[in-house]
């Protein structure tokens, strides 16, 4: 099943459970959201990315120009373990880490989250590939996808029980775009998913596509 497939499966669950009211308020904001345009100031496809080093959910050091020395490097930049659609996304990508390997592919996902919630993260899914914690977004900065979590959707979150400080050690409610990025071995941006609606995510197969274009 496509990971469109699957998010549509939980958008029909989404919308049975939860009162009209709320969901007209994630509309409304995600509509406004989507008109600030932010991902015009992300990093896009031709650029050349600056190095990088975090933490994964182990504790050990990942460095961008480590892993582009083995091949080219996925990035999912995600939101938490705590978003139903990041936690879909990260396991249609998981799914897909064999065929990603044929390419000599790097898969790695990055958040804003707290080491050990970056754990929890990747054991509740099962994840097989590195997962980073990009503690005060510095690395999501770097590429211009940070934003604000409008003040309604701040309090509608709190009702859901989701702790930020808890999550994130602060609570600046800032968030990173989900993105997907591609990059080749020279450190150039091949493939760029970006969308400020955060129910929408990047395709594995449409990813897969992009790394077999390269050896073309």
């Amino acid at each position: 099943m496509s990971l469109k497939a699957q998010i549509d499966a939980y958008n029909v669950q989404k919308e049975a459970k939860l009162p009209a009211d709320v969901l007209a308020l994630m509309d409304t904001t995600n509509e406004e959201l989507i008109a600030q345009h932010i991902k015009n100031n992300a990093l896009q496809v031709g650029v050349k990315v600056s190095n990088f080093n975090l933490s994964n959910h182990n504790g050990e050091n990942i460095e961008l120009t480590d892993l582009l020395n083995k091949g080219p490097v996925i990035i999912s930049f995600y939101r938490g373990g705590w978003c139903p659609y990041c936690n879909l996304e990260l396991k249609a990508l998981n799914d897909y880490l064999p065929q990603f390997k044929t390419q000599s592919a790097q898969l790695i996902a990055i958040s804003g989250q707290l080491p050990d919630e970056t754990l929890s993260t990747t054991q509740k899914n099962a994840l097989e590939f590195d997962v980073l914690s990009d503690v005060s977004n510095k690395v999501a900065d770097q590429f211009g996808l940070l934003f604000t979590l409008d003040e309604r959707i701040q309090a509608l979150y709190t009702q859901f029980g989701i702790d930020f400080e808890h999550y994130y050690g602060d609570k600046s409610y800032k968030l990173p775009l989900p993105a997907t990025y591609v990059i080749n071995q020279e450190g150039i941006i091949t493939y760029a998913f970006l969308n400020e609606d955060y129910t929408l995510r990047a395709e594995p197969a449409d990813v897969m596509a992009a790394l077999e274009s390269e050896h073309k």
